[in-house]
């Protein structure tokens, strides 16, 4: 069985730049499209970046029981598939979530083998800076965006390792490490070769 990891992080912290870098560097690695019913931006496409439905047909999913996780992100709901994640473990394949930590917990009634990791900013200071830097919202939008982020950094305990984006470069390089290093654990090597340890005992 291939590895779930829940890779999370509040707004402004890169995870997504991250996560887009991580998956270019490493084979047999991707992440879980996500279900929403925000309205696509440009340059999205459907099925790539999300699965845009409808209000009835999220809700048509998670009645019966479709998604692993879900969340509703300010007028918007957000959601993972179950199956589109069993079907990418069951190829062998490694998957991202990249939710929050709340989707987190969901996640791990399902999944309780799912890895979690959390990436914090390296100071309160650079984080308003980044999201200031962005020139897309004004003061009242950050200030909120700075208070969702402290009640979110609040959960960093509940997750399995702790990633610090002060450097870029440094940061996806302690990704990387952690995602090479859960494939080496006995029981994934033991069921990788399998064939092999039952020639050599």
């Amino acid at each position: 069985m291939a590895n779930l990891f829940i890779v999370a992080a509040p707004s402004g912290c890169g995870k997504t730049s991250l996560v887009k870098a991580l998956i270019e560097k490493t084979d047999n690695l991707c992440v879980s499209v996500s279900h929403t019913t925000r309205v696509a931006r440009s340059g999205e496409e459907h099925g790539k970046n999300y699965f845009f439905v409808s209000e009835q047909e999220f809700d048509r999913i998670k009645a019966n029981n479709g998604f692993i996780e879900s969340a509703q992100v300010f007028d918007n709901h957000y959601g993972s598939a179950k199956q589109t994640v069993r079907d990418l473990l069951k190829s062998g394949t490694d998957v991202i979530l990249e939710i929050d930590w709340q989707g987190a917990r969901q996640v791990k009634k399902s999944f309780t083998d799912a890895i979690g990791i959390f990436i914090l900013p390296p100071s309160e200071a650079a984080l308003r800076e980044r999201l200031t830097g962005r020139g897309q919202d004004d003061k009242s939008i950050i200030d909120r965006r700075m208070q969702d982020a402290v009640s979110e950094m609040r959960h960093y305990d509940e997750f399995d390792y702790l990633v610090i984006n002060d450097n870029f470069n440094l940061a996806l390089d302690d990704l990387s490490t952690i995602i090479h290093s859960q494939r080496f654990l006995l029981s994934q090597q033991s069921e990788k070769y399998l064939s092999l340890l039952n020639s050599l005992i």
